[in-house]
């Protein structure tokens, strides 16, 4: 009497071969989702479970439901704080990117003299830290004790304060802008590298222009960097922090505990010891800035699909 074969799946092999190498797949993989659900999934889903509750100094701490996300969005200062990082994001953003966009263009062109010293020379304020680099430009802003102060007295000029309020959120981006047009320049250049010279030589065989090149080359060859690029500097705009939080020192009555909505979660949590409504707050801005990014995305794959 023979004994029966195991079954086998798809082209003859064997059930428990399959299996086999299942298990292996997730053996690699374990460690890494084991981390991936300490460092991450861990925090996010305590946040959650910290914004249903509510601490009083009479009654200590009760369960509120939604209570807590009611609150947020009847907040004033949340919604002025997510004004203020929307419209840095409208305008910061688009002029870092073109910066960027326009050194990286031009290091490519190879017309550039000492192009890779320039590349390093751009690269390095994001190799600077940025409390450093808040510093710095928060006394160059001082026009008491700083680079506009001393230009007033050197000339008699009357140069207008950049840490005034109407001015404070372009002397943020500008620190912002020199501190990551180099690192976007350097996405960009990348991805412009991976073009093909053919491409080049069949558009010089047929007489076309630097601009009709960048045009019709280099720009949708990367368009998946900008993207990322655009991506990348919406999520950074919407967690500003560290250089309003600098800043603050300089500028106290300037830059208030709900300047960003990082700022208010910050303060609510160690200042004001209400870790429930800031985790609340922390957990909006999140669902706020994915939306956001989503909705980039989406739209820059739809332009993709009908190109």
């Amino acid at each position: 009497m023979t004994a029966l074969a195991p079954p086998t799946i798809g082209r003859g092999r064997p059930v428990r071969a399959r299996r086999g190498r299942s298990w292996t797949g997730w053996a690699f993989v374990g460690p890494f989702m084991a981390v991936f659900a300490f460092v991450f999934l861990a925090p996010i889903a305590y946040a959650i479970w910290l914004s249903l509750f509510r601490t009083r100094l009479i009654g200590g701490t009760s369960f509120v439901g939604l209570e807590n996300y009611r609150q947020v969005f009847t907040d004033p200062k949340f919604w002025e704080a997510t004004g203020r990082v929307s419209l840095f994001l409208a305008v910061q953003v688009p002029v870092m990117l073109f910066l960027a966009l326009l050194v990286a263009l031009a290091i490519d062109s190879g017309r550039l003299y000492g192009r890779a010293f320039f590349r390093v020379t751009v690269f390095m304020p994001y190799a600077v830290p940025a409390v450093v680099a808040t510093l710095m430009w928060g006394f160059m802003y001082g026009n008491r004790f700083g680079l506009v102060g001393n230009l007033n007295e050197a000339f008699g000029l009357s140069l207008p304060d950049p840490l005034s309020p109407d001015l404070m959120l372009a002397s943020i981006g500008n620190i912002v802008t020199w501190e990551f047009v180099g690192y976007n320049m350097l996405i960009f250049y990348s991805a412009l590298q991976t073009i093909p010279r053919s491409l080049y030589e069949a558009a010089e065989i047929d007489g076309a222009g630097q601009l009709h090149v960048i045009r019709s080359i280099k720009l949708p060859a990367i368009r998946g960097a900008l993207l990322i690029a655009t991506i990348f500097s919406i999520i950074g705009s919407f967690q500003l922090f560290n250089e309003p939080n600098i800043l603050q020192s300089l500028a106290p009555n300037v830059i208030t505990t709900y300047y960003t909505p990082n700022m208010y979660a910050y303060s609510l949590s160690f200042s004001g010891q209400q870790y429930d409504y800031s985790a609340t707050v922390a957990i909006v801005m999140g669902v706020l800035t994915m939306i956001v990014a989503y909705a980039v995305q989406l739209r820059a794959n739809r332009k993709e699909r009908r190109s």
